[in-house]
């Protein structure tokens, strides 16, 4: 897209965070009835996962483009059938959403890194990747690069994936609803793992994955009338706007997608037998 976009919106007023995260003051636990604990004075959080419930927490904030950013350990040992999720979400029958789910596996196996991106509701986009780490011994960060021009999923500052605003060729692209960050960790076992082949054994449980260091740079929306982030004069403040992949960058999400990637919804021919969706050009790809 050739020139940056102002979205407005009534009863919205837009502010710049980009300091790090004291978990009691930036986020709420949602769900898991104490499966989900703040410790270390705010700097550590950790949700666990038993045969009774999951857990999840989720931003008193929500975001409209930025760079968001968490460390988290996966569960270690034999995870599979779990998933851990974290992902922004606007919400509602109409929501958009940038996915990362870690799909869990028998001890000595890696996690898959499952990815999706919806809008307006729809998603079916997935890219699956294998890590070249164990994400399970310490923490690792996870960042999503979300501004008018692109979505950019990365670990430890390598592009995994890329998904470009296509609006021009008919591709709809989350930029017009604000979304919150979640993450959560629940028994999937009917198709997490190996297509549901394994299941959860629950003799290890409770499954504990921590998350530390949460940061955002982003336009923070709250309630009161303003103009959206977006603005041509956002940019010297907010230069990841327009921030998109160098060379370099670009190398990297080469190198991980020839030799990580383990399942491309754009190379499923069969689950799009009249052809794949417009986004899937060798220009989006």
């Amino acid at each position: 897209m050739g020139s940056l976009v102002v979205f407005l919106w009534s009863f919205l007023s837009i502010s710049a965070v980009g300091i790090c995260s004291n978990y009691y003051q930036d986020f709420d636990i949602s769900w898991g009835q104490g499966r989900a604990n703040i410790l270390d004075g705010g700097e550590l959080l950790t949700l666990s996962l038993d045969n009774y419930s999951g857990s999840g927490f989720q931003s008193k904030n929500h975001y409209m483009f930025g760079i968001i950013d968490m460390q988290l350990k996966l569960v270690p040992g034999n995870s599979a059938g779990t998933v851990t999720a974290f992902y922004l979400s606007s919400g509602g029958v109409n929501h958009d959403e940038i996915d990362f789910e870690f799909l869990g596996n028998t001890s000595g196996e890696p996690y898959t890194v499952h990815t999706n991106v919806y809008t307006q509701g729809k998603g079916d986009r997935e890219q699956q990747f294998r890590l070249w780490f164990d994400p399970t011994a310490d923490f690792h960060s996870y960042s999503i690069l979300w501004n008018p021009q692109t979505i950019i999923f990365s670990v430890d500052n390598t592009p995994l994936r890329e998904f470009k605003n296509m609006e021009n060729n008919g591709v709809p692209f989350p930029n017009t609803q604000p979304m919150k960050l979640y993450s959560s960790i629940w028994n999937a076992d009917e198709w997490a793992t190996r297509g549901g082949l394994i299941k959860t054994d629950w003799t290890q449980a409770p499954f504990t994955a921590s998350y530390r260091n949460f940061h955002a740079d982003a336009c923070v929306v709250s309630s009161a009338a303003a103009t959206a982030c977006g603005a041509s004069s956002d940019q010297e403040d907010r230069p990841w706007l327009s921030q998109k992949l160098d060379p370099n960058g670009e190398e990297r999400l080469k190198w991980v997608q020839k030799t990580h990637m383990v399942y491309d919804y754009c190379t499923d021919g069969k689950r799009f037998p009249q052809g794949f969706p417009p986004e899937c050009s060798s220009d989006q790809m």
